[in-house]
């Protein structure tokens, strides 16, 4: 093939699915044909149409690409400006002086950071062999499961150093209550800490062991805290995800507010790379898919927390 129209196929054209295809059943000698589709990491994007369902699965996978804020910007260092201000607005008779607004800067300023998530997954050559016809469809939904269940635990936990900034870390969410074992109460009070504008679009968000809890919570009259015919507490919807933390001294298992102030930020296409001689004795292929993302609640106010503190607190 010449290397001179190759150096213009783009991942949307059919030339460049077929080369693809041919790239992951082990041929890497199709590297070259697909230089337009290399990414900052190294390995190749998926043929448009591919990506397109890889995207589709991990939305089913990681809770955040659901309900926060995607949003694509591409690599290179860079300052995330998101409008911090509601602006004024005012009654004013006819023929009187329409006041300006005098509030702070309209706009908050974040670093945008690239953090690299990279999943790596061993097929069986024989079964690339027996069923070419769907074992991209295959691969794709293997990488979408392990990818996001790692965003999820990023999304939530992470730190902001080789991670995002997670919702639970020391600059996402802000402190609700403290208490020493979740009660009815507490749960309310976390409620009602949120501010209204966050609270009508609010979802709470806990584990599976602390939805049992609050489950179980009633109030001294016998009136459940979880309303078991919608599934949800004071009306808003309950999401379970099992990268949140079991109540212990210190942590976060309770979070609630408007989680799409959570912003997903990605910084590059999803690339997979060939890794053909790494398990070639075992009869197997490797395969690497790696992400470059970033992550962070861009209000820390519009979600906050329930922290179980020590005893005494």
């Amino acid at each position: 093939m010449n290397k001179t129209i190759d150096s213009f196929i783009t991942p949307d054209q059919p030339e460049y699915s077929k080369l693809f295809l041919n790239y992951i059943r082990g041929n890497t000698e199709e590297e070259q044909h697909l230089a337009q589709g290399i990414t900052f990491s190294g390995g190749f994007m998926l043929p448009s149409a591919d990506d397109a369902k890889l995207r589709e699965a991990l939305v089913k996978e990681s809770l955040f690409r659901r309900v926060g804020t995607y949003i694509y910007k591409k690599t290179g260092p860079s300052t995330l400006f998101v409008n911090d201000s509601d602006g004024c607005a005012s009654w004013v008779p006819e023929g009187e002086a329409i006041p300006a607004y005098e509030g702070m800067n309209d706009f908050a300023r974040f670093p945008l950071e690239t953090h690299k998530l990279a999943a790596s997954i061993k097929m069986d050559s024989e079964f690339l062999h027996d069923y070419p016809y769907i074992f991209l469809s295959h691969l794709i939904k293997k990488f979408a499961r392990s990818l996001g269940r790692a965003e999820n635990d990023g999304f939530i936990n992470g730190t902001g150093t080789d991670t995002p900034v997670g919702l639970l870390c020391e600059n996402g969410a802000e402190t609700g209550v403290t208490t020493s074992s979740i009660t009815f109460d507490d749960v309310i009070r976390l409620y009602f800490s949120v501010d209204a504008r966050y609270r009508d679009n609010g979802s709470w968000l806990m584990n599976d062991e602390t939805a049992l809890t609050l489950r179980l919570l009633k109030d001294d009259a016998g009136n459940s805290l979880w309303d078991q015919a919608t599934g949800t507490i004071l009306g808003r919807p309950v999401l379970i995800n099992d990268r949140m933390p079991t109540a212990s001294p210190g942590s976060k298992p309770i979070a609630f507010g408007d989680l799409s102030y959570y912003w997903v930020i990605e910084r590059d296409p999803a690339g997979v790379k060939v890794l053909l001689e790494k398990f070639y004795e075992t009869g197997h292929i490797g395969y690497m898919c790696v992400e470059r993302l970033d992550g962070r609640l861009i209000r820390p106010d519009a979600v906050k927390t329930i922290v179980i503190g020590g005893e005494g607190e």
